[in-house]
């Protein structure tokens, strides 16, 4: 019985070593085609929409509401600056200008009486000159006050800051009860929703390169690839590394991008033509790279190839080694267990 058995293994044994039973191999053929060359450039993800917010009036920061990562809308108060210092300023303002209104209605007034009494022949041309000009006076310095309180008005505006666009507060530069002097920064924001990848594109590139056909863009932290929506190229050549600025629009529904991320930009810059196999038939060993090629009769030969750069959708360029038509294995892995065999 255990003879039996025995010989029943080494039967089953020699069939899955046996090359009719095993599976076959996946092939693909070498094919001539057509392919866009790129050239890649190195980038960094800006927001279209990024702005640090400064204090217009010296005091101190009496509210924060908001930190760093929150969202903010459109509007919202971000931040309170003590107003009792601009209050007082509009406030004198506002008598002063009270003050002034008061001198040209008297003004006016006595200038309506010197016109009558002009008329009757009771006072001569040069008091009515000098009420003339004490009216254009006043009203000059009523005018003057009035701008001054409008001033006064919206520079206490200037304590309320609020939001110039809705998006995400990237830093908080001051802290509460800090006191600040105009000019310094107090918040820096984005809108997260339009952002865009800042690359540089040699200018011996420049002329191959056509704005109107797409650009790809990857952004490996993420392994995500995508088209520019809009691209802009800068007018002028930077004249230390002679490149020209190139900004590419990122879609809106990108999801996970962050300013200050690296990004890869792949600018279409000709045509090529040649012979491509998928990246997955290639075998690397140490300094050799090979593929199997599947004989019409069946068998499997490695051979050496030497390969030019990928080229999307999963091919590599082919420079020598293989010929068109010919048919590779896409796993050579089990491929080279098959021809060992």
């Amino acid at each position: 019985m255990r003879s039996g058995f025995l010989h029943l293994s080494l039967v089953f044994f020699a069939l899955a070593r046996s090359p009719g039973v095993a599976a076959p191999l996946d092939t693909a053929p070498v094919q001539e085609e057509e392919w866009v060359l790129t050239h890649s450039a190195d980038g960094v993800v800006q927001a279209v929409k990024q702005s640090t917010v400064s204090a217009q009036i010296a005091g101190r920061v009496v509210d924060i509401r908001f930190d760093v990562g929150d969202r903010v809308r459109k509007g919202e108060v971000i931040l309170r600056i003590d107003e009792s210092e601009v209050n007082q300023a509009l406030a004198q303002a506002q008598a002063l200008l009270a003050q002034a209104e008061a001198q040209f209605e008297d003004a006016r007034a006595h200038y309506e009486r010197s016109q009558r009494l002009f008329e009757r022949k009771f006072i001569s041309q040069a008091a009515l000159d000098a009420a003339r000009a004490r009216y254009e006076a006043a009203r000059s310095l009523v005018e003057a006050r009035r701008a001054a309180a409008g001033i006064a008005r919206t520079t206490r505006g200037y304590a309320t800051v609020v939001a110039p666009y809705s998006g995400v507060v990237a830093a908080r530069h001051v802290a509460l009860g800090e006191a600040v002097q105009p000019g310094q920064p107090l918040m820096t924001g984005f809108d997260p929703s339009r952002l865009r990848v800042v690359a540089y594109l040699p200018q011996a590139r420049f002329q191959q390169f056509n704005p109107a056909d797409p650009v790809r863009v990857v952004i490996p932290a993420l392994d995500k690839e995508v088209l520019a929506q809009a691209v802009t190229v800068q007018p002028a050549a930077d004249p230390r590394t002679h490149t020209l600025q190139v900004r590419l629009e990122l879609p809106s529904s990108l999801q996970g991008v962050l300013p200050g991320m690296f990004a890869r930009a792949l600018f279409p810059v000709g045509r090529a033509r040649g012979l491509t196999i998928p990246q997955s038939a290639v075998l690397r060993r140490s300094e050799v790279t090979a593929v199997y090629v599947v004989a019409p009769e069946g068998s499997l030969r490695l051979r050496q190839v030497r390969l030019g750069l990928p080229i999307g959708d999963g091919r590599v360029e082919v420079l020598a080694g293989l010929a068109a038509g010919e048919r590779v294995a896409l796993d050579p892995v089990r491929a080279g267990i098959q021809a060992g065999r």
